[in-house]
């Protein structure tokens, strides 16, 4: 059961869950143009897709069986990674780089996979 005091913070997983599936549907339906946009193969941006579909899922599924403290944790560790991800991709755009896109949805696949299964891996509540 959760107590009064951490709904703010279960409503605030569900809700970061539900942005990862919804981005994760929107990459997958929009894979053509998202990779053209992003300079990414078509299949990437799927595979990205349906990465965000299963992270995002599994982090609304588990939010009353895992503790908020590992949550917490998780989300910093991840939101950290998307931040760093992000300029680094931004930094090889501005220089003339290829790889920009690349560097970015390649995290959009590895960090919610590993997110997911430290979720999983994580003691119950």
């Amino acid at each position: 059961m959760t107590s009064t005091a951490a709904r703010p913070r279960v409503v605030g997983i569900i809700a970061d869950g539900v942005v990862k599936v919804l981005l994760g549907a929107a990459f997958a339906v929009g894979a053509v143009p998202f990779g053209d946009l992003l300079g990414v193969p078509v299949w990437l941006m799927a595979v990205a897709g349906i990465t965000l579909l299963v992270g995002g899922g599994i982090e609304i599924r588990y939010v009353h069986r895992r503790p908020l403290r590992s949550y917490t944790r998780l989300m910093v560790a991840y939101d950290s990674g998307w931040v760093l991800a992000t300029l680094a991709g931004l930094l090889m755009a501005w220089q003339g780089g290829s790889g920009g896109g690349e560097v970015w949805i390649g995290y959009q696949i590895v960090a919610p996979a590993a997110f997911a299964a430290l979720l999983i891996a994580a003691g119950p509540e």
